[in-house]
């Protein structure tokens, strides 16, 4: 360790391998199979006071990585972790999907809880839950699928993934620049161009799914009308901004799109109303650049991640930093992900560590902690007023 840093908080774990994705298991979404064991398959309830008590709760992670060629000797994997809410605590892997010489790059959890997509450098496969419960607890682990994804299993490396707030469509953007989108999950295409970007970086659907924003390496910001199965919009930067990552507002009436942008040597956020695609506004949210983004899934707060390991919680509204930890990688911050419940947000880094950081209310019993605050002093100051008959 080096002088004069202090230990990791129980909040963080190191795995032994760089980081690429990292994302919340829909714990409450998964068919947990009865475990055929002697004993009942009923979970058992620990009672006080006559009640039941319900365990700790616990958040599941599915994280992925490796070194890549089998020469460096990093192993590549995707595996499940922990996250103890009532400890604030995030544990070794709990089970591990070895890929031997492919490395999985980034993932997509299925929103209705039936599995993932993960991305290799060839293209992409389909993992499954392994799920159970016996009278002990439920236990969950990840498992190949025989379901065959021929439409993206020969299409190459695919940089970004996601479905859809319902799971009802996908999106696959590749290292070629290969735009894809399809109905979940008969693979029906939607969208087919071959030369959406150079590169697509980032992609995301609006909350209603009717568009989808993509961005590539340079050129312009792109949105998609899922309907029609075209470009309607063109989002172009000022000079010297490079646009990073983009994310819908996650609100249904609400026509904001953000823009993760690196602007010189910071990062910034930029909004555009996406009923007339004019942009709104701009906030300069970090020293350094941006290198993770994303969305709380109340639409409440924006993350945002940079390159040298910082971690920044804003609001959407105001953008205003409401929380930073600095330092809380190593290096630079690979991925980040709300909580479904946007209670906690778990971080990735390429130094081999992930990180669940939790969300404070500053809001105690509806009150606002700095207002009372300001309250309690303006009354005392009366009150010494009107004690010396100013009034």
């Amino acid at each position: 360790m080096a002088r004069g840093r202090k230990p990791p908080p129980p909040c963080s774990q190191k795995y032994g391998k760089p980081i690429f994705s990292a994302s919340w298991v829909p714990f409450h979404a998964i068919d947990f199979k009865e475990a055929k064991e002697e004993g009942g398959s009923e979970q058992k309830e620990e009672k006080e006071g006559g009640h039941a008590v319900s365990p700790p709760p616990l958040g599941y992670l599915i994280l992925s990585g490796g070194g890549g060629d089998s020469r460096t000797g990093v192993k590549n994997s995707i595996f499940l972790s922990k996250f103890d809410f009532s400890s604030n605590s995030l544990s070794p892997p709990v089970d591990e999907f070895h890929t031997d010489g492919d490395l999985p790059y980034r993932t997509a959890v299925h929103p209705g809880g039936e599995g993932l997509i993960c991305s290799f450098p060839k293209g992409c496969r389909w993992f499954e839950w392994d799920a159970s419960k016996d009278a002990e607890a439920h236990k969950l682990g990840l498992k190949s699928s025989e379901k065959n994804l021929k439409e993206l299993e020969d299409a190459g490396q695919q940089i970004a993934l996601t479905f859809n707030l319902d799971g009802s469509m996908l999106a696959s953007g590749g290292e070629d620049g290969h735009l894809r989108v399809f109905k979940w999950p008969s693979m029906e295409m939607i969208v087919d161009q071959p030369n959406a970007h150079e590169c697509v970086k980032d992609l995301d659907f609006s909350p209603e799914g009717k568009l989808l924003v993509s961005l590539g390496d340079s050129g312009p910001c792109r949105i998609w009308d899922l309907t029609s199965s075209a470009a309607v919009a063109s989002l172009s930067g000022d000079k010297g901004e490079s646009f990073r990552f983009c994310r819908f507002s996650r609100v249904f009436d609400s026509k904001v799109l953000y823009m993760a942008t690196k602007k010189g040597e910071h990062g910034c956020i930029l909004t555009w109303d996406s009923g007339s695609w004019k942009r709104t506004t701009e906030k300069r949210i970090a020293q350094n650049p941006v290198s993770a983004f994303n969305i709380s899934p109340d639409g409440k707060l924006l993350a945002i991640g940079t390159a040298e390991g910082d971690i920044l919680i804003a609001d959407t509204l105001s953008m205003q930093v409401q929380k930073k930890v600095k330092e809380a990688h190593l290096v630079f911050v690979t991925a980040l992900e709300f909580s479904h419940d946007s209670r906690a947000l778990v971080s990735a880094s390429g130094d081999s560590s992930a990180r669940v950081t939790l969300v404070e209310n500053k809001k105690q019993n509806g009150l606002n902690i700095p207002v009372l605050i300001f309250m309690i002093l303006l009354a005392i100051v009366m009150y010494f007023l009107k004690m010396n008959k100013v009034f």
